[in-house]
């Protein structure tokens, strides 16, 4: 028993002063060689000062949505449901996003409509949402922006995120960036 007391309690100690020390420091200072020195990316819109990969919540027709959140886009509680695909709550919740979607637009099938827009993200405040999640909304914010439709379509194309180096990830939209180009049309 003595035996292994002696190299735990050293690998704990190891272990505290590795992680509560050195590793937070050493990531401190790789994030100040970032942009915005590791502070994520600001922008201002509408005289506020908004963080882009933080979720905001839009709900406004005039809009394009984000993905819902489990923490109501609170980012100082980042976090999903935690309900499983079989939970009643969950599919519940699942069906009503469904059916509200549809209800405000009545242009766009069930079938056609992205899980990313019905689903939360495991972290609650993702900020983007799929290239089909912002082309489905496209009818809806052109109508009730009095817009030209392919001039709201050229907007999502202009907004498409690459996936990093061409190959990791998918394509993606920043909602929040997306809906800052639309105020900014004229």
């Amino acid at each position: 028993m003595k035996e292994n007391i002696l190299p735990a309690i050293r690998l704990t100690v190891f272990c505290a002063i590795f992680f509560s020390g050195i590793y937070t420091v050493s990531i401190l200072g790789i994030a100040q060689l970032a942009p915005n020195q590791g502070k994520g990316d600001i922008v201002l819109a509408n005289e506020k000062k908004e963080h882009v990969n933080v979720a905001q919540k839009f709900v406004d027709n005039k809009y394009f949505w984000s993905r819902p959140s489990a923490v109501d886009y609170n980012a100082a509680g980042s976090g999903g449901s935690n309900k499983g695909t079989n939970n009643p709550d969950y599919l519940a919740e699942v069906q009503a996003r469904i059916d509200t979607f549809l209800l405000k637009n009545p242009t766009v099938k069930r079938s056609e409509v992205p899980s990313d827009l019905v689903t939360a993200s495991g972290s609650g405040i993702d900020p983007n949402i799929s290239v089909e999640g912002a082309k489905v909304q496209v009818d809806r914010v052109a109508k009730t922006r009095n817009l030209d439709k392919q001039k709201v379509m050229q907007l999502v194309a202009n907004a498409t995120e690459k996936p990093l180096l061409g190959m990791l990830g998918t394509e993606k939209i920043n909602v929040l960036k997306l809906n800052i180009a639309l105020d900014q049309l004229k």
